[in-house]
Formats: C-alpha cells, sequence, structure tokens
C-alpha cells in the first residue's frame, strides 16, 4: 500500500471512528451498521482492499461457502473431562482435562513423538488470547492427546465461563493483574499438585506473566517451563497495526469511548456486525494470518472464534493492553526452559515484543516463524507443536529428541523451517 494510499486509509479510519461516536450519541438504530463497518476500517488499514476482493464473489454464495465450512470443518471439536473454578470475584471459569493414557496406550504414537520412555507427570496448561477461546489451540492439543495431560481453559466473558462478575456487577474493566488471579484459581482447581509447564499465546501470555508477577513461589515452586507465543511484555500502546502513524493516533483519541459507547448498545452493534460480516472475515484473515493458502476451513473456524466475542466483552478489555506491563515478572521465569515464540508478519503483538522477551531471558529459544501472523499456532501449528515437545523434552517430562514431524500441517508451503 502506498503512503499516499495508507494516510486515505487513516483519514477514512479516523472519520469512521468519529461517526461511530456521533452515532453512539444518538440515532442508534439508523446508525447501527456504520458503527459495525467502523469498527472494522479502525482494524484494518487495508479495508477497501478486502472489501474490493469480497465483491467479487456473490453474496449468497459466501454465506453457503461458510456454512459449508462450518460443517465440514473438524477444529475445535475436542473436547475433555470438563471443571470449573472460581475467580475472586466469582466468576466462573471453565476448563477442560485430557489426562494421559496409562502404559498400552497409543504406543506407536508415544514413540513416535517421545521415544520409549513414558513422560514424566507434567501438566501442560493453555492460556487462549483476546478474542478467542481454548479451541485456538486445537492442533496442539490434538498433538499431545493423550500422551501428556493437558489442562485448556477459557477467559473470563469468552468461550464457555461466565460473563466477569466485576464487569457485570460493577462496571470495571479487566486488568491482566485480574486474568494471572483468574490463571490460579484454574490451576488450583485442575492442578492442585505437581509439575506445570505454561502456555499462553497473546493475552494468555500476558496473563502467564501476570501469574509470575503475583504469585512468584508457584512459578518458583512448581513451573518447570513456560512458552510464550506471540505475547507482549509491555508497550502495546505503540503498536501501529499496520496503520500510518496519523490514522494510529486519530483512533487511539476516539476509540476507547467509542468501544464504551457501542459496548452500552451491545444488542444493536451485534446486529451492525453481522450485516458486515464479509467486510469483518475479510479483516480477521488479515490480522490473523499472513499465508496465502491457509487452510479457508482453518480461517473460518478463526473467525467464528473472534465473531463470538461479544462487542461489550471486547470494551472491558481494550483498556488492559495500554496498561500492561510485566517487564519485571519475566524475572519470575530465569532459569528455566523458555519457549518464546512469533510470526515475523504478526501485526497485532510484533515479533519484536518476542525479541525483548527473549532478550530479557537469555536462556529462552527465540523462534521467529517466517509467513506467519498473529494466530501462529492455527497457521503453522506443526511448527509450533514441534517447538512445544522439544520444550517439554528441555524441561525433562520427555526424551530429549522428541519431535512432532509436520503434525497438522494446514497449508502445503507450511513446514517446520
Amino acid at each position: 500500500m502506498s503512503e499516499s494510499s495508507g494516510e486515505a486509509v487513516a483519514d477514512v479510519a479516523a472519520a469512521a471512528v468519529a461517526s461511530a461516536a456521533e452515532a453512539a450519541a444518538g440515532g442508534w438504530r439508523r446508525a447501527t451498521g456504520i458503527a459495525g463497518v467502523a469498527l472494522g476500517v479502525v482494524a484494518a488499514g487495508a479495508a477497501a482492499g478486502v472489501a474490493l476482493e469480497r465483491l467479487t464473489v456473490g453474496r449468497g454464495i459466501r454465506r453457503r461457502a461458510r456454512l459449508v465450512l462450518d460443517a465440514a470443518g473438524p477444529y475445535g471439536a475436542l473436547r475433555g473431562t470438563p471443571g470449573t473454578a472460581y475467580a475472586e470475584d466469582g466468576t466462573e471459569l471453565y476448563y477442560e482435562v485430557d489426562d494421559a493414557e496409562p502404559e498400552g496406550g497409543p504406543a506407536a504414537r508415544r514413540r513416535r513423538l517421545f521415544g520409549r520412555k513414558a513422560p514424566a507427570p507434567v501438566t501442560v496448561v493453555f492460556c487462549h488470547g483476546y478474542c478467542l477461546n481454548q479451541d485456538s489451540w486445537h492442533f496442539q492439543r490434538a498433538a499431545l492427546r493423550g500422551l501428556v495431560r493437558t489442562v485448556h481453559w477459557d477467559q473470563r466473558s469468552h468461550g464457555r465461563s461466565g460473563r466477569g462478575v466485576a464487569q457485570v456487577r460493577d462496571g470495571a474493566p479487566v486488568t491482566i493483574d485480574e486474568l494471572g488471579g483468574d490463571l490460579k484459581a484454574v490451576l488450583d482447581a485442575a492442578v492442585p499438585e505437581g509439575p506445570i509447564v505454561l502456555v499462553g499465546h497473546s493475552m494468555g501470555g500476558m496473563t502467564v506473566m501476570a501469574l509470575a508477577d503475583r504469585f512468584p513461589e508457584l512459578i518458583r515452586e512448581r513451573v518447570v517451563a513456560a512458552a510464550l507465543v506471540g505475547t507482549s511484555s509491555g508497550r502495546l500502546g505503540e503498536v501501529n497495526f499496520g496503520l500510518p502513524v496519523a490514522g494510529v493516533n486519530a483512533v487511539r483519541r476516539v476509540l476507547p469511548g467509542v468501544l464504551k459507547a457501542l459496548g452500552q448498545r451491545a444488542e444493536l452493534v451485534e446486529k451492525g456486525r453481522r450485516a458486515t460480516a464479509d467486510l469483518f472475515a475479510g479483516i480477521i484473515k488479515r490480522y490473523s494470518f499472513a499465508s496465502r493458502d491457509v487452510d479457508p476451513a482453518v480461517a473460518r473456524f478463526a473467525e467464528r472464534m473472534i465473531e463470538s466475542t461479544p462487542i461489550d466483552v471486547v470494551a472491558e478489555y481494550y483498556p488492559a493492553f495500554d496498561d500492561h506491563d510485566k517487564t519485571d515478572a519475566l524475572a519470575r521465569f530465569a532459569g528455566l526452559p523458555v519457549l518464546v515464540l512469533a510470526g515475523i508478519q504478526d501485526m497485532v503483538t510484533p515479533s519484536e515484543h518476542s525479541e525483548a522477551i527473549a532478550g530479557l531471558l537469555p536462556g529462552a529459544e527465540l523462534v521467529l516463524v517466517p509467513d506467519a501472523g498473529h494466530l501462529v499456532m492455527l497457521e503453522h501449528p506443526e511448527v509450533v507443536t514441534d517447538r512445544l515437545a522439544d520444550l517439554l523434552a528441555r524441561a525433562g517430562a520427555v526424551p530429549a529428541g522428541a519431535t512432532v514431524e509436520g503434525y497438522g500441517s494446514t497449508s502445503s508451503t507450511a513446514g517446520p523451517g
């Protein structure tokens, strides 16, 4: 995109956000569609290009294609033993446990992934990101299923977890510290004893850092390794999301107020989101993936997860990211095996943030994945799963040399490069 066209998009973004803010003051039913489009333009600097691409295919065909993909895609279908933990404010936090199978289980897969010795009794706990849910780890869950004990949970107000009590009752915004307390509640309920490996993507990685900040003794006594995927320890207010500087500054000035106003009229705004579903689908794909040949069913799977997050939840979480700073908490992981992994073309939490994290943890393994965006664990699952298997080996949970060879590739060009 040229500099002039980028400035034009920035002007459109600023004007669209201003229109949404004006709509928030009155005339909601008339302006709902405008508000939905405004949020889409704010989210993508190339919204115009996305819209043009979508116009080349009939709306009815696109609708039928989405139905086919929803029916055919197996993604997100894995389920485990359910459980409920309770946060400090009483919020119900839903989790599932996949137990390791006893000796005599899938011997061939066990040997292929981990050699002949059975894994140590370690529990791997997966934390998902903003506007996602536990199913975002589908490929890694499938690869490790039955081989090592895993816990998958939904952050408050996401997935199958309950709406945040503090948010509904008190109107309080979510904080990253609060999410660290939520993770502690899940660990107390699902992993009351034994060694733990923490895995977090994006906001999930921030949640892991908040846990370390609030409960350093837990990290010291029970955590044996950690993986931080596509995440940041702070300075998220400097991320430009691929927009020109002028556009980013204009958006940041008005977006918090717009989101708050839209969140107060969630039902009407959701209708606007549905009316602009095709635009949102293109934007989600742009900010989630970098590869051109991602499986359409995977792209649709990501789209469904993100679309399922209500606008009022989006608004509740937004302030937390500007306030997030857990740089000092990284020291809690010093001396542990740590994997820091990011997609080089991630525009949500740029790979420079992962490089900064690795710079503060000299013993960490830094993996930068070419041709990968923010949802790297769905875009190049075999790379992420392979590095996780190696992390488990370095933590002593599995024999050295454990690998996952190409498991779960979603494109013709993906590979563990």
